[in-house]
């Protein structure tokens, strides 16, 4: 068992914001995935020595976030929802590609997130949500 896991926010922490996002925009909510939980710890913990907001590249929806110290999950997704208004609800499209990391929270055909979180070698925390069935596909709206 690894040390950070123990540190680990709780599932509802990321859920409550993920959750909160799509019950604005009128989607279902979001179940907890310990399948994507694994992938995203494995992800992570393969991380700490860099530190790299890279992709895992692998066949989930992801989003990815760093913040110094004790930069919990309920943060990461407060700062993926705060794109919030470059969504153009109109058009359909992000402003930019400014909202990827919030049309994936709130993508309607997602059901379940899994999270996880790896404290790097520079003091920053790491933090990863995988999602299934995956979203952000290049032609749709995400509700």
């Amino acid at each position: 068992m690894c040390s950070i896991c123990l540190a680990q926010n709780s599932p509802e922490d990321f859920l409550k914001g993920h959750n909160e996002a799509r019950a604005e925009v009128g989607v279902k909510p979001l179940t907890w995935n310990e399948s994507l939980v694994a992938y995203a710890q494995k992800y992570a913990d393969s991380k700490k020595k860099d530190c790299e907001l890279e992709h895992s590249m692998g066949p989930y929806g992801e989003n990815l976030a760093e913040g110094y110290g004790d930069f919990s999950g309920e943060d990461s997704v407060k700062l993926w929802v705060a794109e919030k208004p470059f969504y153009d609800t109109e058009s359909k499209k992000c402003v930019k590609d400014e909202c990827l990391h919030y049309t994936q929270v709130v993508w309607n055909t997602t059901e379940s997130v899994g999270c996880a979180r790896s404290k790097c070698a520079n003091g920053w925390m790491f933090v990863i949500c995988n999602y299934y069935p995956p979203g952000n596909y290049i032609g749709l709206a995400p509700y």
